[in-house]
This record gives C-alpha cells, sequence and structure tokens, in this order.
C-alpha cells in the first residue's frame, strides 16, 4: 500500500502532490523531511533506508506543511551531494524534483531521494550504523553492526543477474502486468529495472522467482508445499498420517495466492463468534495470523540455500510453517517482538509489499501476536535451527485447565467477550443461540469464578454489559 500510494501522489498534479504525500503515513519505505535538514542527518536517513530495503525520502514536508524547497536551493543543493560527502560507502541514489504548491499556495518544489537497497553496509563519516525500521531510523550496536554485514552478504545473492532468464519467453506476463497495474505504471519492463529485478536483457533472481514464467526451472527448491496430517502428529513409515500433500509452484505472487487457498480449504475449525453475531466455523487459527506466518515465509526464506522449501503443515491442533535459512535480521527468538527487521530479500519484500501481500516483518510479527491473543490462543512460537525458521501456531486456549473445566456455552461467552471486548445479556443470548436463563446462569458462574464482570449503573439499566475480567 505504502509505496504504491507514494508513486501515485508524485504523479499527481502540483497541488495535490503535498496534500498526499502528508496523508501517508510514514512506514518501511517513506520519510519526510523538512527543507531545513542539515545534508548530514540526511545521510544518516539515506544510511537506514540503503542498510535496509531501499526506500523514499522525500524533502520539503514537515509538520503537516507542505515548505517546498525553493526557498533554500543552497541547503537543497547540499542535499544533493548528502549521498556521497556524509556516507561510507556512498549510497546508491536517483534524484528528482516534483513540482508541488506550498501551503500558503505559492508554486515550488520537493526534493525525492530513491534510495536503493545495497550489498554493503553503509556508515556516517562518524562510522555510525543505521537501519530502517518500521518508521524509524535506529542506530546499531557493534553486534548488531556484526549480525548486518552477515546478512548483507547474503542479501545480494537475489540482486545477480540470470544469464538463462533472458526476458523472452521468460516472463509471466500476466503477474507483471497486474503488479504495474497496482503501481500505475505504463511500462512493464522498465519498472523490472526501476525496482533492481533486471537488467537490459536479463532477468535477475528475485525477477525470476517474482515474475519467471516457472522459476523452478533455475531453482528446483523455491515451491510451497502444503500438507495436511490426520490428528496430532506426523506418524512414519506404515504410520505416517499425511492424507493430502500439495506442491505450488510458480512466481512468489502465484505461490502465496494459491497456497493460500489450500490452507483455507485443509484446516480444521472450530467454534466461535462471527461478524454477523452468530456463532460459526471459523479456522483453527485466526487467518491473518497464518497468512502472515506464510508470506514472510516466501518473500524472507533463503533462496540460496539448495534441497529444501517452504512446508505448511496442518495437524488437528496447529499449524506449523517452515522456512529455509536462519531467521533475517537482529533478532533475540525469546523475544521476537522486540526483532530488528531486516529483509534478507529486500527486492522481493518491496514487491510484495506493493502487492499487499505482507508489510515489515516487526509489524507483522505483532500482528500474529495480536491475532492470537485476540483469539484467546498461546503465542506464536519461533524456533530456529542450524538452517531453517520453524513458526508453530497452536490452537489450544491460553489456560488448558480453565477451559476444561467450563461449559461449552461458558466457553462461548468468554469467546465472543474476548472478541467483541463487551456484550449485553440480551446480545450474548443473540450470538449463542440458547434461552436467556441458560445465559445468565453461565454468567453467574464465570462472574464468580471472576472471570467477568458486568458493568452497569442499575439492574434496569440498558446500557449494561459484560466484559472479561482484569486479569
Amino acid at each position: 500500500m505504502g509505496t504504491v500510494a507514494v508513486e501515485q501522489a508524485l504523479s499527481g498534479p502540483p497541488e495535490m502532490v503535498g496534500p498526499a504525500l502528508l496523508a501517508i503515513p510514514e512506514d518501511q519505505w517513506l520519510e519526510r523531511k523538512s527543507a531545513r535538514i542539515s545534508a548530514r542527518d540526511l545521510a544518516n536517513a539515506m544510511i537506514g533506508f540503503a542498510n535496509a530495503d531501499g526506500g523514499l525520502l522525500v524533502v520539503g514536508l514537515h509538520g503537516g506543511v507542505v515548505e517546498g524547497t525553493e526557498a533554500k536551493v543552497g541547503r537543497r543543493n547540499e542535499q544533493l551531494q548528502a549521498s556521497i560527502d556524509f556516507c561510507t560507502p556512498p549510497v546508491r541514489v536517483k534524484r528528482r524534483l516534483v513540482n508541488c504548491v506550498t501551503s500558503e499556495g505559492v508554486e515550488d518544489k520537493l526534493l525525492v531521494f530513491d534510495v536503493e537497497s545495497d550489498e554493503f553496509v553503509h556508515a556516517n563519516k562518524r562510522d555510525e550504523v543505521f537501519l530502517r525500521v518500521g518508521d524509524e531510523n535506529r542506530r546499531l550496536t557493534f553486534t548488531q553492526r556484526q549480525e548486518l554485514l552477515y546478512d548483507k552478504g547474503q542479501s545480494s545473492y537475489e540482486s545477480r543477474p540470470l544469464p538463462q532468464a533472458k526476458f523472452k519467453g521468460s516472463l509471466n506476463m500476466e503477474v507483471l502486468d497486474s503488479y504495474a497495474m497496482a503501481l500505475g505504471a505504463s511500462d512493464p519492463l522498465r519498472l523490472l529495472r526501476s525496482r533492481g529485478l533486471s537488467t537490459k536483457t536479463e532477468l535477475t533472481i528475485a525477477g525470476c522467482l517474482l515474475f519467471g514464467e516457472l522459476p523452478q526451472e533455475h531453482f528446483p527448491e523455491a515451491f510451497v508445499r502444503v500438507i495436511r496430517y490426520r490428528g496430532k502428529e506426523r506418524g512414519s513409515g506404515a504410520r505416517q498420517q499425511i492424507i493430502k500433500d500439495v506442491r505450488l509452484e510458480g512466481p512468489i505472487p502465484e505461490q502465496i495466492m494459491r497456497a493460500r487457498k489450500q490452507v483455507r480449504r485443509l484446516q480444521p475449525v472450530r467454534r466461535a463468534l462471527m461478524a454477523d453475531g452468530k456463532f460459526g466455523d471459523v479456522p483453527l487459527v485466526p487467518e491473518d495470523a497464518w497468512l502472515e506466518g506464510m508470506v514472510n515465509a516466501a518473500v524472507h526464506r533463503s533462496y540460496s540455500v539448495a534441497g529444501d522449501h517452504i512446508r505448511v503443515e496442518i495437524f488437528d491442533d496447529r499449524i506449523e510453517i517452515s522456512s529455509p535459512g536462519r531467521f533475517p535480521g537482529l533478532v533475540d527468538l525469546s523475544e521476537p517482538l522486540a526483532a530488528v527487521r531486516f529483509a534478507r530479500n529486500p527486492r522481493i519484500a518491496r514487491v510484495c509489499a506493493d502487492l499487499n501481500y505482507g508489510q515489515e516483518l516487526g509489524e507483522g510479527i505483532r500482528r500474529m501476536f495480536e491475532e492470537m491473543r485476540l483469539a484467546g490462543l498461546n503465542d506464536p512460537i519461533y524456533h530456529q535451527t542450524s538452517g531453517s525458521v520453524e513458526l508453530k501456531l497452536l490452537a489450544e486456549p491460553v489456560d488448558r485447565r480453565l477451559d476444561a473445566r467450563l461449559s461449552v456455552n461458558a466457553r462461548a461467552i468468554v469467546s465472543a467477550l474476548r472478541e467483541r471486548e463487551r456484550l449485553s445479556t440480551g446480545e450474548l443470548v443473540d450470538a449463542l443461540g440458547v434461552s436467556r436463563p441458560v445465559v445468565q446462569r453461565e454468567l453467574r458462574t464465570l462472574e464468580d469464578a471472576k472471570l467477568v464482570e458486568w458493568v452497569g449503573n442499575s439492574a434496569r439499566d440498558p446500557r449494561a454489559y459484560w466484559r472479561l475480567a482484569p486479569t
């Protein structure tokens, strides 16, 4: 969403460019800067983008105001040289001036830097290293810098040209045209080059994986495998419990789309409150959680690791997703919510973000945790081996002993309040589809157990409601 909206804003009429850019939240790929920013400070922002996934710096917007840069031409000339004068090694950027109208109604120009992701680790003249993390520019510690050096060595793999993948006959034009349309680009081949996905005659490795007709001709293990087991164990030999095994090939966007359909079809379900206020069958775990895990696996896996592929394994009580390569980024897996994001495949990550398949890794992890907690399930569990990352999403309630003591209707009430936060007695009756006396009896039991509480001014308060008791 972010990069697509930014490109559309930059190509709009001058009087709309500034307001449109101000309306877009800053994120992994966008930052706004005042025209007054020094070239030295601007260089630090460039370094953060170059060390991460690249991105756009727009100078001339600050505090909700369209300033422009024409009033500070001397400062602008210094800013134009910031990537060379204050970055080691120099950061690769494309510079352009974009016509705008200031907040005071004067014709002016914004200075836009399109910063490219690089295989090198960049520092400023003080030897400080920065990394773009979400909407922040973080200075790295020495240890984090060493980890970044290691990961950067791997990230250069996706940018290598693939001589076997010439344009003619190698491109899936349907997927590429859809991408160009999403960005509002009229020339798909030119778009490939501008995104670092091709040279003039051949695709890069990332370009082939994203838009190749059949990337598996060059990368046999670059596919997603969805496996459904009977029960809770894999089994082995004659006792193997596989009941469905689907291999999904093609370019990455197609793999994600088709894998999503397969998981939806193969996963078991549970009873929960639906959007219409009634109980019905919903996925084993929230779709936003397993989809984010699956997209992260496709986007951030190590494609240089041969002999393994992405697996999505579905059991009666959980979904497990494994991805080749160690966790990309500066992260302690004992605290995944504190992950400092780094994309092993920044070009692949950016294209998938353009297509709304994913956002930055840190934000996705937080969303997974939130979705699992909202559903009353255990937090996602990460495990890293010497050559892979495994994600486990359990369909187990957080408090199994408590859940075992509750009746079916009591569990339904707790689930409803967990998802809707507050509900009246009448709304719970409608949601569960049982009689009012049954709901009232279960509510009294839950209230005695200090699991729910009633909020109201009097017994006849029409605005009274039930909610989960604070823990």
